[in-house]
């Protein structure tokens, strides 16, 4: 096998045995990960356009307002005014939504640390500098 097929290889293998730590761990509080992803964003960032949102998370336009109505359903999120744009809509973390996160994520990370301890600190940046030049380079590549 050539070396870009090995890496591609590799890289997949890690990233789904990686993902199953992260979403055992999601599910154990009722979220799929584009759910906790939302809120993880919300929590990190403070309200957010409906259409930023989108593309934090990757996914459709309309897969985002059914995810949000969902959020919206447990009580988690709600949609505020965006005053200079009235077409435009923020998404914001509730009180019962920022209680959640901020009970649940110091966990998640340290489900995440512990994934990843296969590799040193600094061998962690390392691979995400390199995964991440990796992955800018496949993108010009995509728009060229």
């Amino acid at each position: 096998m050539n070396a870009a097929l090995n890496l591609w290889v590799v890289l997949n293998r890690a990233h789904r045995a990686i993902r199953r730590h992260a979403e055992a761990d999601m599910e154990r509080h009722g979220l799929t990960p584009t759910e906790f992803g939302i809120l993880e964003a919300l929590f990190h960032k403070g309200p957010v356009l409906l259409g930023e949102l989108q593309k934090k998370i990757l996914v459709s336009s309309g897969g985002v307002t059914y995810l949000v109505d969902r959020l919206t359903d447990k009580g988690l999120v709600e949609r505020a005014e965006c005053e200079g744009d009235r077409r435009a809509k923020y998404v914001r973390l509730t009180k019962t939504g920022t209680a959640l996160i901020s009970k649940i994520f110091p966990a998640h990370e340290e489900v995440i640390n512990r994934a990843l301890n296969g590799l040193s600190r600094k061998e962690q940046q390392e691979a995400a500098a390199l995964i991440k030049t990796l992955g800018l380079a496949a993108e010009a590549m995509e728009q060229a």
